[in-house]
């Protein structure tokens, strides 16, 4: 029986669709490594963050049906059910402990929960991640994938932008990766340990999409030049 508690697995697999044609019809979006993600059980995919529709495109190139976290203020009026009948999970920024529960129940489903670790859009670089892809990683026992999404936001354009009919955008998913509390660790520095592997995985993987496909990151990081302005 499932738990309701969770949300229902039908959610992603109607809503890839819209996320495929957003993808492939609405903007040109190259993939490459789907292959590297695992056919069956619980899988992580932790993907870079620099425009408003990463999320949908992620959701839509992917080889899985995948439960994303979304930031929770994007969950109102008819983009919210539409997100939550999409089985996506609502994250509030500044706790977070129920969208990781909720993770990790569709972790142990067997399902797949995607996240963008730097937690804002930005830059995209991976300079930094916040550790709740590590603990979903630890605790759900999944293999992580890390995922470069390229071209969703260029240099100077707001992050809440829509791109472009057409635009050329790129999605790399690379060798999955796995952590585990080694002998001796503390359950902090398993965490620690685990939230940086995810990091440099992450980071060489954009490194490597934007070398390979020549689509390159924003130089620019408007709400961390903005938190400056204040």
């Amino acid at each position: 029986m499932s738990d309701p508690r969770l949300p229902s697995p039908w959610g992603p697999r109607w809503a890839r669709w819209v996320g495929r044609f957003l993808a492939r019809v609405v903007w040109a979006t190259e993939v490459v490594g789907r292959e590297n993600v695992p056919g069956d059980g619980p899988v992580l995919l932790a993907a870079n963050h620099t425009g408003i529709v990463d999320g949908p495109i992620l959701l839509g190139v992917a080889p899985r049906p995948a439960h994303v976290l979304v930031k929770e203020e994007m969950f109102v009026g008819p983009v919210g059910w539409v997100l939550r009948a999409a089985g996506q999970i609502p994250v509030d920024r500044t706790g977070g402990r129920p969208a990781l529960t909720a993770g990790h129940g569709v972790l142990r489903r067997g399902d797949v929960v995607g996240i963008f670790p730097e937690g804002n859009r930005g830059r995209g670089d991976v300079s930094d991640a916040r550790a709740g892809a590590a603990w979903l990683a630890l605790n759900g026992r999944a293999p992580v994938v890390p995922v470069a999404v390229l071209g969703t936001r260029r240099t100077g354009e707001s992050v809440n932008k829509i791109p472009g009919l057409r635009r050329r955008m790129v999605v790399q998913f690379g060798a999955p990766i796995s952590v585990q509390r080694g002998p001796g660790m503390t359950g902090r520095e398993a965490l620690e340990a685990a939230n940086t592997a995810i990091r440099v995985a992450m980071a060489d993987v954009v490194v490597a999409a934007q070398a390979r496909s020549g689509v390159t990151l924003p130089t620019d990081d408007p709400l961390r030049e903005r938190q400056r302005e204040v």
